[in-house]
């Protein structure tokens, strides 16, 4: 798929489609823990727990791909042997095509539809990755009968809910407390006077005097107070709750500090009158092997001495015995050269040889002679043949002169 079809397809599903991997990925963390995955897998291969954005493929998780590839495909066949089907559980070195095929082809009998090809799988990481697990977790936590429910909220009082949690409830001040009894008395004093007609002029001709009894008074305004209280819910936001956690978590660091500084105390007490134990041990057994000591050293240094005369001592042997081997060598060659000379003063085999050269210096100097006899005959028989030719042309050439004279 090229970049311009992939941005257009997140266009169509909408800017929050990107990050919806991480929601299917964090479910499907809650949904192992509930089928118990660290028993089953991580324990059985020796592995860490799953982080919430583990098959996540993005470049701030960066991570092993083959590694997590290795991973999914052992939760995958974890979960399709939970959800009821045999599957093999994958080798480190099998075929990744082969293991993949065989994923998606489970998780479609399943009934799930695969609209994407398995290359996608083989990076162990990315929403067809976390998608297909999820796919999986689901059927095998049907296999099992687990089925998520929705959280039952406890109902809550009014007067609960008139109090605020962190201390968060703000009482009013004595002022405003009178404003407000003095608010509800006029109340009061109107609901117990709606019965008197009021008087046709728009001012009184003499001074209100109420007339209700004072008990009365008094519970009338023990009933309203509870509703007078001002509540203010608790808002994360507020930084005046912010501020309040700042003041307690400084009011813990400051008592774990204390009680860290005072074992830490000890502990470097402990450990400064160990280290004192062991040097004044180490002082007592230095001066009680001295003398040994000294004995060692001694020993060594005598042992260094002998150790450099045997090199001297072996460079001159391997001296010698390389001059030996030299000396050896040329007795041989010595050897060699009398024994071939003596074997040849008592050995016939050079007259032999002799004789037989002579033979045939005899026989090539006859062949010479021959040859030379035949090449002294062709030549002389060419210079007889051109004697004769130059007497044929001076015969000739003195026929022609005295005819010449003829004509003459």
């Amino acid at each position: 798929m090229s970049d311009e079809a992939r941005r257009g397809e997140e266009e169509d599903r909408g800017p929050g489609s990107v990050y919806q991997v991480f929601v299917v990925m964090e479910n499907l963390l809650e949904k192992l823990k509930v089928l118990s995955y660290e028993e089953e897998v991580l324990s059985k291969h020796n592995m860490k727990n799953l982080s919430r954005h583990y098959f996540v493929s993005s470049p701030f998780l960066a991570s092993n791909p083959g590694e997590q590839f290795f991973m999914f495909t052992i939760i995958a066949a974890w979960l399709i042997n939970a959800a009821g089907r045999p599957f093999a559980e994958p080798q480190e070195y099998d075929e990744p095509n082969a293991t993949v095929s065989n994923i998606l082809a489970e998780l479609r009998a399943f009934g799930v539809k695969v609209d994407f090809p398995p290359s996608k799988l083989k990076s162990g990481s990315g929403e067809h990755v976390c998608f297909v697990l999820d796919r999986l977790a689901e059927e095998a936590l049907k296999k099992r009968g687990f089925t998520f429910r929705r959280p039952k909220y406890p109902t809550e009082s009014p007067e609960e809910e008139s109090v605020m949690e962190d201390d968060a409830e703000l009482t009013l001040s004595k002022v405003e407390e009178e404003m407000i009894v003095g608010f509800s008395l006029i109340q009061i004093l109107k609901k117990f006077d709606q019965h008197e007609e009021p008087e046709p002029s728009s001012k009184p001709d003499e001074i209100l005097e109420s007339t209700v009894d004072a008990s009365e008074w008094n519970l009338e305004v023990e009933r309203v107070l509870p509703q007078l209280k001002v509540t203010i819910r608790t808002d994360n936001k507020d930084w005046r709750i912010h501020l309040d956690q700042m003041h307690q978590h400084r009011d813990g660091i400051k008592t774990s500090l204390t009680e860290t500084k005072s074992h830490l105390d000890k502990l470097q007490d402990d450990i400064g009158k160990t280290l004192e134990k062991v040097g004044s041990r180490e002082k007592y057994i230095n001066n009680q092997l001295e003398h040994l000591i000294q004995e060692y050293r001694g020993a060594q240094a005598k042992l260094s001495e002998a150790k450099e005369r045997y090199q001297q001592a072996s460079g001159g042997v391997m001296e010698r015995t390389r001059v030996l081997a030299e000396i050896s060598e040329e007795l041989e060659k010595v050897k060699q050269e009398m024994e071939e000379k003596g074997s040849s003063m008592s050995d016939g085999a050079p007259v032999v040889k002799i004789k037989q050269s002579l033979t045939k210096l005899k026989q090539e100097i006859v062949q010479m002679d021959v040859r030379i006899g035949v090449v002294e005959h062709t030549l002389l028989q060419a210079k007889l043949k051109e004697k004769s030719n130059m007497t044929r042309e001076m015969h000739a050439t003195g026929a022609m002169e005295p005819a010449a004279g003829a004509f003459a």
